[in-house]
């Protein structure tokens, strides 16, 4: 793989990691929604049933974007792996925990008839959803604030933070957002999948979801110029060098993350798809247009999550204990030849997961109701 050098492979890495994580938000984002709807938009057992296995299919299929993600970082960018995974360790381990309830969930839910057995575990697809989602978030908003980790001159990593410093009010914000805006898409997605009360249920749903995701976008925008602290080079970094996260001087300042929309003002495409996205799922789902909804949904996330990776570029990981630490694009990759061979493998596997991944919705494809469900000695 000789046709990209190393700085365009790390940009290409990095448009990678941000393509991952907008394919994990939009595929995981609505079976996460629908779990969190759940107990809302479901009257009794057998509306909750059609809800349950309209993602029982492509829940665990979804994660797969998650892994591809973690994976990613690991491989991609060493530095950042090690920073986020050892710093977020608690809330990592409180994600895992919620995953694994979840999957508990789905397939203990239904083996009994007892209605409180049912419904505690309703409302543990719930809350795992929730707390799933408010944790990725929270993740983000610290990422924008940065995180506080330094390096020693053998680059062993020291994280200065706790389990509680993760939830400032900012990222509590960013929390909420992503909450909402996986409700939105859950809602949307229900919208399709299901029939009669429950689908009206999970319109009007998502119609509020939409409209709260909008206006947390606009306020953690308003906290991102007024509010919050950006970081930004204050002098040259060689794009083609080794990395070594110790040879730059950055310096933190407010309007910071702003400044690339002012450089690049096609950036400003990424803040306005999020926006216009939530409007239109909003827009379409009280016409009764579910599925361009579902797209208009997915649109916006994608804005959203654009968003956080444009306006932090070249940044990746800032260090708010020494900004002179933080981890960029250009300093926190692995080697040229591992980029490359990663790139290549890339090219080969990832059109397979996306194809078998639409062959999975083709096959699965129709609405789901309570009878149907209830007729289906393999349903959930």
């Amino acid at each position: 793989m000789t046709f990209f050098d190393y700085a365009s492979l790390r940009v290409i890495w990095w448009g990678l990691l941000g393509a991952l994580l907008i394919g994990f938000a939009v595929m995981d984002g609505f079976d996460l929604g629908a779990g969190m709807l759940l107990p809302f938009v479901a009257r009794g057992d057998g509306e909750r049933r059609a809800v349950i296995n309209s993602v029982g299919p492509v829940w665990e299929g979804n994660q797969v974007w998650l892994i591809l993600g973690g994976g990613a970082t690991f491989a991609a960018w060493p530095p950042l792996y090690a920073v986020a995974f050892s710093g977020f360790y608690l809330a990592i381990f409180l994600v895992l925990l919620a995953l694994i309830l979840r999957a508990v969930a789905f397939t203990f839910r239904s083996k009994l008839q007892s209605p409180l057995w049912r419904q505690s575990w309703d409302w543990i697809l719930c809350l795992s959803g929730a707390v799933s989602a408010l944790v990725f978030g929270v993740a983000v908003g610290n990422a924008l604030e940065g995180v506080p980790f330094r390096f020693d001159a053998g680059l062993r990593m020291t994280y200065g933070g706790s389990f509680f410093d993760l939830f400032s009010p900012f990222a509590v914000l960013c929390g909420v957002l992503s909450v909402a805006m996986m409700a939105m898409h859950g809602g949307a997605y229900l919208a399709i999948k299901t029939e009669g009360h429950t689908a009206r249920r999970a319109r009007r749903s998502g119609i509020f979801a939409a409209v709260l995701t909008l206006f947390l976008f606009a306020f953690a925008g308003f906290f991102i110029a007024h509010g919050v602290e950006g970081y930004r080079l204050a002098g040259p970094l060689s794009h083609s060098a080794p990395s070594n996260p110790l040879g730059k001087t950055v310096v933190r300042e407010a309007g910071a993350w702003l400044a690339n929309y002012r450089t690049y003002p096609w950036m400003t495409v990424a803040p306005a798809s999020g926006g216009a996205g939530a409007i239109l799922a909003a827009l379409f789902l009280a016409l009764g247009a579910v599925r361009t909804a579902f797209l208009a949904s997915a649109f916006g996330i994608a804005g959203i999550v654009a968003t956080v990776g444009v306006s932090m570029f070249p940044f990746l990981l800032p260090s708010s204990q020494d900004p002179a630490m933080s981890l960029t694009v250009w300093d926190a990759s692995s080697s040229k030849g591992t980029l490359a061979i990663m790139l290549l493998a890339t090219l080969v596997f990832l059109p397979i997961v996306v194809a078998y991944t639409g062959f999975v919705f083709r096959v699965m494809r129709g609405k789901l109701s309570a009878g149907r469900v209830g007729a289906d000695p393999m349903s959930y």
